[in-house]
């Protein structure tokens, strides 16, 4: 890690409001393979994970929509962001009368970044360096989930680690563009929106990305047995019909 990750996000990031959700704004970087090569010489690890914090990705930019218009998801409760990035789904809670919102995520430039984006949008937000995943779910009341669904391997860990948090009662949502991964038959969708991302590294710059109930696993015992058959307490209108998946990225 570099010596001072904080002073890296801001060497390599310029901030700037953010498409479709003006009202926060990010540090951004222009370009993401100048800054992953920038992060490997920093840390000296050839394998050094993207820099996914220095952009706005499309499964936090729904999110970060749908919680604007639907301000009661948040308001007056308690918010994790796992695997926040850039923090912008922790900083659209806060901008929506969350009384507390954090972000986790396992890497420390990450960290650094949620801290610098929620002094720049007047916010305070927790920031831990952490994988939740290998925890039980905390005492909150609202878990978002965003982009969490481009690789196999933290697929197969979150969905079951999001399932016991909306069996105990949790509102688990979920933004996602449709990657591959994306498990469909265990999401309630709520509301699709057209985004525009930050990076290259999507394939389109415009692209629509939905926002997703997570249900309790079927026959689990938070459940009772049964699976919930429409969206929790507060989580904004779904459709009358689940639409059909998207391409995967």
């Amino acid at each position: 890690m570099a010596a001072s990750p904080r002073a890296f996000v801001l060497r390599h990031t310029r901030l700037r409001p953010v498409p479709g959700l003006e009202a926060i704004r990010l540090h951004l970087a222009d370009e993401a393979l100048p800054l992953w090569r920038a992060v490997q010489v920093e840390t000296g690890d050839p394998d050094a994970a993207l820099p996914y914090w220095a952009f706005a990705w499309s499964g936090g930019l729904a999110i970060g929509r749908h919680i604007r218009d639907h301000p009661e998801i948040v308001a007056g409760r308690r918010v994790l962001d796992v695997g926040s990035g850039s923090g912008v789904c922790a900083i659209a809670a806060m901008l929506a009368g969350a009384t507390a919102a954090t972000g986790t995520d396992i890497d420390g430039f990450a960290v650094a970044a949620i801290g610098l984006n929620a002094r720049a949008n007047g916010r305070r937000i927790g920031a831990v360096h952490r994988d939740m995943l290998d925890d039980e779910p905390p005492e909150v009341d609202v878990i978002l989930a965003g982009d969490c669904w481009y690789e196999a391997g933290l697929a197969r860990r979150v969905l079951p680690w999001l399932q016991r948090a909306s069996g105990r009662g949790i509102d688990v949502l979920v933004g996602d563009p449709g990657r591959r991964y994306l498990p469909t038959d265990d999401l309630v969708t709520l509301a699709s929106y057209d985004v525009r991302t930050t990076t290259e590294l999507e394939d389109l710059d415009h692209k629509q990305a939905r926002v997703y109930a997570v249900q309790p696993r079927a026959g689990s015992a938070e459940d009772g047995g049964a699976r919930a058959t429409t969206p929790g307490r507060g989580l904004g209108p779904g459709p009358a019909s689940p639409p059909s998946r998207p391409p995967g990225c």
